[in-house]
């Protein structure tokens, strides 16, 4: 085999044929990597090698027409049947021979991601699947070329029946589609022909195993094939070799079923061990949080897409798989609105988007909107809308636990004092929890809803009257609960301090600084706290994640326990942090007269234990850190913290607001120099100097 190996090899590199097909593959590379990844600021290179795929169709038949065709056209397929090595050997010996020329190719590609991160930030994980998937597709096709060329004796018939075979592959995504947008037989068993699909499931951030032993699958039944074509030559049609082209074909029956049954089997495995998820922000892999709460179903959930399956999202057929094989009460169904049309009426009156998604239980359903899938910003220099966040998973986990909860906990907003509202972000992740909130003016009420779970107190700037004090206080020493935050205002709130020195708590009015390194962001009122360990900072503790408060003041909390409350401090500033109590007159964020030393507590739990129960208040004197635009700063960390405090005030056993999860990396940016020089040498220089190479070797040989 290394002979045969080396003899092609050497065939490939002394012709034109060879440097033309690693110099046009080179090309096309660089030049769609020039204009998506470098001009257009792309980080993803799987962008460029879908691009690039429609070579295999042109390059491949050129580059394994001859290989078999050719001895067979010269009879020199004689000494093949004749050789020492087996005709097994002899095939894998041709077949890794242009392996070997596409391989090289294709590890110059390996290097560019190492070159594009200079310019900003790749993940490498995607980014080298779609490159084993370009790989595999490419060998795949290979070996398509080599049994093709097996059975023919015509170098222009096995590149014509090749590049027409390549094609339909390409193609048989679309012709499953004309022949039946909702699937039937004949497609599922064309189906089997679709390498560019694969392909593309492995482009998008996974690393799809069941693909994987496809394209390896497919690669060893065409390597088979090929050999019992040229063994096939072996035999006669007398009688006494029948026995052996009737052992041959039953030999081919037996790898075709093995390599069918192969594929079936990986098909069938739960798809959270076949699909790993490569992407860098873990787009597809659900949370520990969902994760807990599927273990936790004891009834079942269906699950209805509003789209066939064929032409739904992928990236949201891939999440709901992850849901599917998670636990066994979970059903997905697609429903095509072509073929059932009526549908959707059972439960809204309104259209609604394909790909919508209903979920639905024995108590109640949900419609979660396409719309709201996906996040998006719009470019007002471009007036596009661009994609910026993917949020199934927060809408699937929240509906789920909204089909299966035995009550809607509601919340109480206090508003009259010129309180903050809540933004956008933080209201969803309050509707996420399955809580219903309501903003009220105590004026209009004899005292809190009896029906408040919790109510917010969201940073007032004037003071409580004292009866809205009193109807507060009345609240909380019935066992309320109340998620407080207060700013900085420059007067006192008598009234709305009463209600914190019910708890023995005061607040150190002025500005909290931190001067420790790691404790502060771009300047020392933007602190980084110290996250404590709790329940309600669950997956907030570990290393590089912070919580940003800005503008916070410091929370006087009793050293000692008073009887009957307890504390729990959640948000700390460091040894050097204190609070700036003349903040007109300060000239430096060191400590000077009159300011409170730290550490400063920012955020903390105070539980008071009644007759009736437990009281509860959180307490932040940060009210900006519960803002959309300072918790983007920390990629929503500060959310996550808000969100795992309203599921502890609902009493939910584990949060099941997921954030919503960035769907693409920042755009590249790259210099006019630098886009020259590479368009110069990867576009121009390199594919020339190829295929200079190759017409001098060829000129050469001829010469001679």
């Amino acid at each position: 085999m290394k002979a045969i190996f080396k003899k092609e090899f050497l065939s490939y590199m002394h012709s034109v044929v060879g440097f033309l097909f690693m110099a046009v593959t080179i090309f096309f590379f660089a030049l769609y990597a020039t204009v998506y990844n470098l001009l257009s600021g792309y980080p993803y290179v799987s962008y460029t090698l879908s691009a690039i795929i429609f070579l295999f169709l042109l390059a491949i038949p050129i580059l394994s027409m001859r290989i078999l065709a050719e001895e067979r056209k010269q009879r020199t397929d004689q000494l093949i049947l004749t050789a020492p090595v087996s005709v097994g050997k002899i095939v894998l010996g041709k077949f890794f021979a242009m392996a070997a020329i596409f391989m090289i190719p294709v590890l110059l590609m390996c290097v560019f991601p190492l070159y594009l991160q200079k310019f900003g930030t790749i993940s490498m994980g995607e980014t080298y699947v779609a490159i084993l998937a370009f790989a595999l597709y490419g060998l795949t096709c290979i070996a398509v070329g080599l049994f093709i060329s097996s059975i023919t004796e015509s170098q222009v018939i096995a590149a014509v029946l090749s590049f027409g075979i390549l094609f339909l592959t390409y193609m048989m995504s679309g012709i499953q589609n004309i022949i039946s947008s909702t699937g039937n037989l004949l497609t599922k068993f064309l189906g089997i022909f679709d390498f560019q699909t694969r392909f593309a499931n492995m482009t998008n951030g996974i690393l799809d195993i069941t693909a994987v032993v496809y394209f390896i699958s497919v690669i060893g039944l065409l390597l088979f094939l090929t050999t019992q074509s040229i063994q096939k030559r072996r035999y006669s049609v007398s009688v006494r070799n029948f026995s052996m082209g009737a052992y041959s074909s039953i030999t081919i029956v037996i790898v075709v079923a093995l390599t069918v049954i192969v594929n079936l089997i990986a098909g069938k495995v739960p798809s959270k061990y076949t699909n790993i998820d490569v992407t860098s922000n873990k787009l597809y892999t659900i949370t520990d949080q969902t994760k807990k709460l599927l273990e936790n179903l004891t009834e079942d959930i269906n699950i209805f897409v509003i789209n066939s399956e064929d032409s739904a999202d992928t990236t949201l057929n891939q999440t709901l798989k992850y849901y599917e094989d998670s636990s066994s009460h979970i059903k997905v169904t697609y429903i095509d609105p072509l073929v059932n049309p009526q549908f959707v009426s059972q439960y809204t009156t309104s259209s609604i988007a394909q790909n919508s998604i209903v979920v639905e239980s024995a108590k109640r359903y949900q419609l979660i909107s396409y719309n709201d899938i996906y996040e998006t910003q719009t470019d007002y220099s471009t007036y596009q809308q661009n994609v910026t966040g993917y949020d199934a998973e927060g809408q699937l986990t929240s509906a789920i636990a909204y089909c299966t909860s035995e009550d809607m906990p509601k919340i109480y907003m206090i508003a009259g004092h010129n309180e903050y509202t809540l933004d956008s972000g933080f209201q969803t992740a309050i509707e996420k929890e399955n809580i219903e909130y309501e903003t009220i003016n105590l004026m209009d009420y004899e005292a809190v809803p009896e029906d408040a779970e919790c109510i917010i107190i969201h940073a007032p700037e004037k003071d409580f009257s004292s009866d809205d004090a009193d109807k507060v206080i009345a609240y909380l020493n019935q066992g309320g609960k109340a998620f407080i935050t207060v700013e900085y205002v420059g007067t006192e709130l008598p009234n709305f301090e009463r209600i914190l020195s019910e708890f023995g708590m005061t607040i150190q009015m002025g500005y909290a600084v931190d001067t420790s390194a790691g404790n502060y962001y771009q300047k020392p009122i933007f602190l980084l706290p110290n996250v404590e360990y709790a329940d309600e900072t669950n997956g907030l503790t570990g290393a590089y994640t912070y919580l940003i408060a800005p503008y916070a003041q410091g929370i006087d909390v009793p050293d000692e326990e008073i009887e009957d409350i307890t504390y729990t401090k959640l948000l700390n500033g460091s040894e050097n942090s204190i609070v700036k109590t003349n903040i007109t007159n300060a000239s430096t964020y060191e400590k000077e007269e009159g300011d409170i030393e730290g550490p400063v507590c920012i955020g903390v739990k105070a539980e008071k234990t009644l007759d009736s129960g437990t009281s509860t208040i959180y307490l932040f004197a940060s009210a900006q850190m519960f803002t959309d635009s300072i918790d983007n700063a920390v990629s929503g960390n500060n959310k996550q913290l808000f969100s795992n405090i309203m599921s502890t005030l609902a009493n939910h056993e584990t949060s099941v607001s997921v954030p919503v999860k960035s769907y693409e990396m920042d755009s590249l940016i790259v210099s006019a120099s630098d886009l020259a020089v590479f368009g110069i040498i990867a576009v121009v220089i390199l594919p020339l100097a190829l295929l200079a190479a190759g017409l001098i070797i060829w000129l050469n040989r001829r010469s001679k």
